[in-house]
């Protein structure tokens, strides 16, 4: 069977360009379906954004497949390994956008949770998940390593960073950064209500903390996993995921401090990584990262809204949260790096020689590696 083509760089920068462009779409249909921008029509200038970027990166597959397949490929091997799965999820689309309109004119337009659990756009998200994430699986699947440095690993960092924003859009209602439950501003009347419905408000937001927490640290898990990810690329996820969400906040003024205290975060993410060179090799260091990380994330979501908004909840809650943040962390990095497996220079000792290379190839540190924590 003929081997599939590899991507090149300059594909894998195009694609992984179009593919945030497409989820930029997303979110600039969201801002204008949480502000009052949309009416009972489909046809919106935030959905011809938003179905532009998935044309632009149909375009781009469909005319690399043809490309291949006039040199000589066959139709199987003509797209560069791991974006046969982005041509079928771009390919969706001519199935769930027509099964959206459809549901819009039987069912009416969605509000609120309806949007993020309409089986369309469900199917909408799906098909974009599987476009987004081409080049990342570009970079699990290469035989030879990208050149270290952001012109290398940008592809992979920016899926990374796009695959998080679809899933995290679809938690926007219990998102912290899109909800911001603990502003002060927006629930000064809760004060005045009954016991159980602050109990309940109050529950519901540290339960979105800690689910938001849960995907936030698989990402920055997948990125720590990189021998070759660069410097700062935690920081810039954070960031750029952040303020994508900060986009969906409907109640009021954009907000800067918590979307600027991931930002933060990630600085304490890539510093600690610097530090700490957590792997399989140190796992203490990388039990210390887990824990560390989400702890400080939400020390400093909650410093920002004191510091701007001002926080309703009771020094019991949120400290909790904040120590329940670093506990989902911790939890977490055992799954990411599993204990009990062989240092990764014994693995190594018993490979022949013809594969010692491959073992030095950008794979994520907790395939393959283990610890004795």
């Amino acid at each position: 069977m003929m081997k599939r083509v590899e991507a090149t760089s300059r594909f894998g920068w195009i694609m992984s360009l179009l593919s945030a462009a497409f989820v930029g779409g997303l979110f600039l249909d969201g801002w204008a379906h949480t502000h009052g921008r949309v009416d009972d029509t489909f046809f919106t200038p935030w959905h011809a954004v938003l179905y532009g970027g998935w044309g632009a990166c149909l375009l781009m597959l469909v005319g690399t497949l043809l490309r291949n397949v006039a040199r000589g490929r066959s139709w199987r091997a003509a797209l560069p390994t791991g974006y046969g799965l982005s041509l079928a999820g771009a390919l969706l689309w001519f199935a769930a956008g027509p099964t959206d309109l459809l549901w819009h004119s039987l069912f009416g337009f969605e509000a609120g949770v309806e949007a993020l659990l309409s089986p369309a756009h469900l199917l909408l998200a799906l098909g974009m998940g599987l476009v987004v994430t081409g080049p990342l699986r570009a970079a699990l699947s290469r035989d030879e390593p990208a050149p270290v440095g952001w012109s290398g690993q940008l592809p992979m960092v920016l899926s990374v960073t796009s695959v998080l924003s679809v899933i995290t859009f679809f938690m926007s209602l219990g998102h912290p950064l899109s909800n911001v439950p603990a502003d002060a501003t927006r629930f000064a009347l809760v004060r005045a209500q009954a016991t159980g419905w602050i109990d309940l408000l109050q529950s519901a937001g540290v339960q979105g903390m800690l689910a938001w927490m849960a995907v936030l640290m698989a990402a920055v898990f997948f990125l720590l996993g990189r021998r070759h990810a660069p410097t700062g690329s935690m920081t810039f996820m954070l960031t750029l995921n952040g303020a994508a969400m900060g986009l969906l906040y409907p109640r009021g003024a954009y907000p800067l401090a918590p979307v600027a205290s991931l930002a933060v975060a990630g600085v304490v993410a890539d510093v600690l990584r610097a530090l700490l060179r957590p792997g399989a090799d140190r796992p203490l260091a990388w039990r210390i990262f887990s824990f560390v990380v989400p702890a400080v994330t939400a020390l400093a979501y909650f410093a920002s809204l004191a510091l701007t908004r001002g926080v309703w909840w009771s020094v019991h809650v949120w400290s909790g949260t904040v120590l329940l943040s670093g506990a989902v962390g911790w939890l977490l990095g055992y799954v990411a790096l599993p204990p009990g497996r062989p240092p990764l220079a014994a693995a190594e000792a018993k490979l022949p020689n013809a594969v010692h290379s491959s073992a030095h190839s950008d794979v994520p540190v907790a395939i393959g590696r283990g610890s004795s924590s």
